[in-house]
């Protein structure tokens, strides 16, 4: 049997673990909320660690609490930001809807951590109190919300911008390089006129740049925090500078420009910073989601397809086909695309359950946030590394579709008008001939002058039919 220790709270005792740093908050709350196998992402927990560390050195520098006793738990906060104590954070996501089981949970690790550093034992709750020292001007109202914030910063900073980024400079890279490809255009994937396929890869980053000033748009209300409203938004039980202490602290640390929220309410009723910013993140997905089902259609085949950019081999393979290279970072990137959007519905319901004074959805909105940036983040790198740096384009297969494209008919409308130039182009078709052949065996076009007018290279641009073209 697993030896324990017993601890006693205002609501009783009860038997924790004989080596673990939670209390008898978080116990209680271990049996009330077995629900699924998720834990909170480890990115909330870091941040809970730097929620706490600012919180004591706010209130040390206020004098609510003394050198003494700030000095332990910020040691014991610390030790929480470095990821050594995920372990003793057991709780699920699935537990009350304020994040305050979390929040307690943090209050007693800290506590029992601070008092093992003053050589007290665990479950002493003496001199560090999880609640009027380690939870000092608080409430998990507040405190929650804020490491909500302080993890979905991190996050975009540290993941989601920089794979962002990467794709962006792949494709844009690409883009350059292929800037002279000139290449049959395609809509409703049918025959069009041509362009360029860099011009397609600058579209492709276009659209990821725009993703970036999105996601970036969002930072400012992600920037204000609610800390310091403690219960209800009216920063009952706080210093009256905690709030704007707090933030500079955090500020000096991160290097993030966070403030205090002027309504500190609408951070704890409301998590619209959140609806926002995942709104954003959809944006992207369906942004990247179009990207890498753009380039596996070009790339598909390589015989019996498109063919027009060879998809880099990757060292994996089909079970059965020898040699069959398969487009698996453009299916990942889609995958996590679709589990971005679901998350989306999530976030969306989640953010609507505001009641009055607060929003009692937070630990699935936080969790569903950092899950699509994380993944975002992490598949866009991917994607670039393995699969857009690593492009090539099927020069032979590209002139070839050029060549045989009808639609070059378009160049001869400003010479002869649309109507028999849809002659010629159903002629071409009819019978397999080349639109020169067809032209000149309706009498529409002399042979000499269809070379002159039909220009692939000239159509890329306003008024390029050819020579003379309108």
């Amino acid at each position: 049997m697993t030896a324990t220790r017993t601890e006693t709270d205002s609501l009783g005792s009860i038997e924790i673990p004989a080596g673990r740093y939670w209390g008898p908050q978080t116990e209680r709350a271990r049996a009330l909320f077995r629900i699924g196998e998720g834990r909170l992402d480890p990115a909330v927990i870091r941040a809970t660690g730097l929620q706490k560390w600012a919180a004591a050195e706010a209130n040390r520098r206020l004098g609510e609490i003394p050198d003494s006793l700030a000095t332990p738990i910020k040691a014991a906060a610390e030790e929480i930001i470095a990821g050594l104590r995920d372990a003793d954070f057991p709780l699920p996501v699935w537990q009350t809807g304020s994040g305050t089981q979390t929040n307690m949970n943090a209050n007693e690790v800290i506590a029992n951590r601070a008092n093992e550093l003053l050589g007290q034992p665990l479950g002493s709750r003496r001199p560090v109190h999880p609640n009027d020292h380690v939870n000092r001007g608080q409430s998990s109202n507040d405190s929650f919300p804020t490491v909500m914030h302080i993890a979905a910063v991190g996050a975009l900073r540290a993941r989601l911008l920089p794979g962002l980024a990467a794709l962006h400079a792949a494709l844009a890279a690409k883009a350059a390089a292929f800037a002279g490809i000139v290449k049959l255009g395609r809509t409703h994937l049918m025959d069009a006129v041509p362009v360029t396929l860099g011009g397609e890869f600058a579209t492709w980053a276009r659209q990821v740049e725009n993703g970036i000033a999105r996601v970036t748009d969002a930072l400012p209300r992600l920037l204000l925090l609610p800390q310091g409203g403690t219960a209800a938004g009216t920063g009952l039980n706080r210093h009256p500078e905690f709030d704007v202490v707090f933030c500079a602290i955090l500020a000096e640390r991160t290097g993030e420009a966070f403030a205090p929220n002027p309504d500190k309410s609408e951070g704890m009723a409301a998590h619209d910073a959140f609806v926002e910013l995942h709104g954003a993140l959809n944006t992207v997905a369906v942004s990247l989601t179009k990207i890498a089902n753009d380039i596996r259609l070009l790339g598909s085949g390589p015989r019996g397809g498109i063919g027009e950019l060879i998809v880099p081999a990757d060292g994996l393979s089909s079970s059965i086909m020898p040699g069959k290279t398969n487009p698996t970072q453009a299916e990942a990137l889609t995958m996590v695309c679709a589990r971005v959007m679901g998350n989306q519905t999530t976030v969306t319901i989640a953010g609507a359950q505001g009641h009055l004074e607060l929003n009692v959805f937070k630990p699935v909105i936080i969790q569903s946030v950092l899950e699509s940036a994380h993944l975002l983040g992490d598949a866009a790198a991917s994607f670039a590394a393995h699969m857009v740096a690593k492009l090539e384009p099927n020069r032979a297969r590209i002139a070839e579709q050029v060549a045989k494209s009808l639609m070059l008919v378009t160049a001869l409308n400003p010479h002869i008008g649309y109507d028999k130039a849809v002659a010629i182009a159903k002629l071409a078709l009819a019978e397999d001939l080349t639109l020169k052949e067809a032209a000149a065996r309706l009498g529409h076009v002399a042979p000499e002058d269809f070379d002159r007018w039909v220009d692939p290279a000239a159509m890329l641009r306003p008024g390029g039919a050819g020579e003379g073209g309108g």
